[in-house]
């Protein structure tokens, strides 16, 4: 499999949980109480597996790749998604500090969390169908059959080392179960 596929397999469950996060979200809106738990756990599966494994894995690794095959850092698509990396975690520092607000009863919390959560999940769509689309067909035609091996080399070492064993695992479970809470009607 290509270092590129095996992010668009990350991208089906990152774009799993911008589902449940939109559902949360309508339920923040609507005044509805949320498990903070489930926003805990939402907060770290978006910190660690989005935001750690996957966009490490393309800032450590992939975006350096096309640098060394004459794709630009400074411009072009590698800025565009280095610069929505950075407004992604801004949203997701936002919706933390609202979290933990909420847990402390502030009840304008709730329309912040959603607010947020609103914003990141637009933008993260948006930025893994340019991933998708653009960047990754971009990188498959230009980087060597060893760079691409290289890649995969690297991101087995993330999981390993940054993330930890059976972390993608406890996401995917954690997803399972939070799919059955927020979008068992949809």
């Amino acid at each position: 499999m290509k270092p590129t596929e095996d992010l668009k397999k990350e991208h089906e469950s990152i774009k799993l949980m911008l589902r449940i996060l939109e559902e949360v979200s309508k339920r923040l809106e609507a005044g509805e109480e949320v498990s903070s738990e489930h926003l805990d756990r939402i907060l770290e599966f978006i910190q660690v597996f989005a935001d750690k494994c996957h966009h490490g894995k393309e800032e450590g690794l992939l975006f350096p790749a096309m640098e060394e095959v004459g794709i630009p850092r400074e411009r072009g698509p590698i800025a565009v998604m280095l610069y929505e990396h950075k407004e992604g975690r801004e949203f997701v520092k936002r919706m933390r500090e609202a979290v933990d607000e909420y847990k402390k009863g502030w009840e304008k919390a709730g329309r912040e969390i959603a607010k947020n959560a609103k914003n990141y999940a637009v933008l993260l769509s948006q930025h893994i169908e340019k991933e998708d689309n653009i960047l990754y067909p971009m990188a498959d035609g230009r980087l060597s059959a060893a760079a691409q091996e290289d890649l995969e080399k690297g991101f087995e070492k993330i999981e390993k080392e940054v993330i930890g064993p059976g972390r993608h695992e406890e996401f995917h479970r954690l997803l399972h179960k939070l799919k059955e809470e927020y979008l068992k009607h949809t």
